[in-house]
């Protein structure tokens, strides 16, 4: 897809107002366009004004598409599917469809540091934020979260653009081009939106490089099979720089002698594992890919060093709440997936009560079996329909209750646990069937469990 971007008194169409519509819609305004945004929902009121304050026509509830078609560039926004019938008649008339992310790389040539993965996006993009607040480096940080890339760059200029960007994003992308990316893990998520093919998602997460150059940078993972396949079949441009928890590397970020140690540039970056401020292994593994990225950007040794042991974590991911009759209530929401639930079962070091289900994305279990046997007691199903979960696990544990409300599971979780257990919210699915989104979910446990 080659896009043209010359933009002054053409009709820019943004489809969906949410974070990044809303964005990309104040941002073509500023850029010339003549924007109008379509949302076949309701608008957030807050999104509603801005897009008032900024004079942008716009339409909720419907999808006018004499409209729609009268656009010379389409910006949609992540959560709209390409096989929607709206979208195929946008394509069949020759009409470019792209993403917020690519729409607002347009506009800035500064230096862009994009992160992704199936797990862990978010953690190393606030490690890689907490450090260059500590080295006082000028950035924005958003894209996946906080606010969008688009409304960042139509506020003003900064030398530095830090973004979390998700394989929904990353398919719409023409010539978006990080100078330092990202890719952690690649394991399946998300299979309902690639026709079921873990391929098809690896070849999504791996348009993060496609554009990078012998001056840019790909931190990748390569313990990760995965990647390393696709590495193999579609090679980069850019420079890379591996990280490993399992082997010595000649270059890139490894433990020797349980020190976190960083070889690039012919300079050696290290400290003890056990200072870092978050725990367990995944997190060892998101320090390296986030103080790889720091030493590339030639931030101090002492400054990394600082802010890896003061980075508090990021909610709703391994947070813990509150301690209840000696009973460690852990806040996980985060964990959409089987992948980030397996890093969570696998830091548990006492009896866990485990708070699991939701909206199943086509999830393979059986990964999780060993984890379950060695430290989960008992199970409670939270999700409207739990019938995966029960087939899954019901030969695992002795105990497993189902329940259709937070506040149901939290009951029967403090009923189930003892003195010295864990009570872990790690549902391994979306949540849209009960909440509106993890964070929702999330904050009810912890207002559930404070209100035990």
């Amino acid at each position: 897809m080659q896009v043209d971007q010359q933009h002054t008194g053409k009709k820019l169409v943004v489809l969906g107002g949410g974070i990044s519509g809303v964005g990309a819609a104040i941002l073509g305004k500023q850029q010339g366009y003549e924007v109008f945004l379509s949302d076949g929902g309701q608008l957030d009121p807050a999104f509603a004004k801005a897009i008032q304050n900024h004079a942008i026509p716009y339409e909720t509830a419907k999808h006018s598409m004499d409209q729609i078609l009268a656009a010379d560039l389409v910006v949609k926004s992540p959560g709209i599917p390409d096989t929607i019938q709206l979208v195929r008649e946008i394509l069949e008339r020759g009409i470019p469809i792209i993403s917020e992310v690519e729409f607002a790389s347009w506009f800035t040539d500064e230096t862009i540091i994009a992160v992704t993965g199936a797990n862990g996006k978010t953690t190393v993009t606030r490690m890689i934020d907490h450090i260059l607040n500590t080295a006082d480096l000028d950035h924005t940080t958003g894209g996946n979260i906080g606010k969008s890339f688009a409304e960042q760059v139509a506020e003003g200029p900064s030398s530095h653009r830090l973004l979390e960007v998700s394989s929904f994003q990353l398919d719409g992308i023409d010539s978006f081009k990080p100078h330092i990316a990202i890719i952690l893990n690649i394991t399946p998520d998300h299979l309902d939106r690639y026709d079921g093919k873990f391929e098809k998602y690896v070849a999504s997460k791996m348009r993060i490089t496609m554009n990078q150059d012998e001056q840019d940078y790909l931190i990748y993972n390569v313990d990760d099979p995965a990647i390393n396949k696709a590495l193999k079949n579609q090679p980069t441009r850019a420079q890379l720089v591996p990280f490993s928890m399992e082997k010595l590397l000649d270059q890139g970020a490894f433990i020797k002698d349980n020190q976190l140690t960083i070889y690039t540039h012919n300079t050696i970056f290290n400290m003890p594992q056990q200072e870092l401020s978050v725990k367990g292994k995944h997190n060892t593994a998101n320090a390296m890919a986030a103080s790889t990225a720091a030493k590339l950007l030639k931030i101090r040794k002492e400054t990394i060093r600082q802010s890896l042991t003061s980075f508090e974590g990021v909610e709703h991911r391994l947070e813990n709440v509150l301690k209840i009759n000696k009973v460690q209530y852990i806040n996980d929401s985060k964990a959409t997936n089987v992948n980030a639930t397996y890093y969570a079962l696998d830091s548990m070091e006492h009896p866990t009560v485990w708070i699991v289900g939701g909206v199943d994305k086509g999830n393979d279990y059986t990964q999780l079996y060993s984890l379950v046997n060695r430290h989960v007691k008992a199970i409670v199903c939270l999700g409207t329909d739990n019938s995966r979960i029960v087939e899954a696990f019901g030969n695992c544990v002795d105990q497993m209750v189902e329940t259709s409300s937070m506040e149901d599971a939290v009951r029967v979780a403090y009923k189930l646990a003892e003195a010295g257990d864990n009570v872990l919210l790690s549902p391994a699915c979306a949540s849209f069937d009960l909440f509106n989104n993890y964070e929702d979910r999330g904050r009810q446990f912890k207002n559930a469990v404070r209100g035990l």
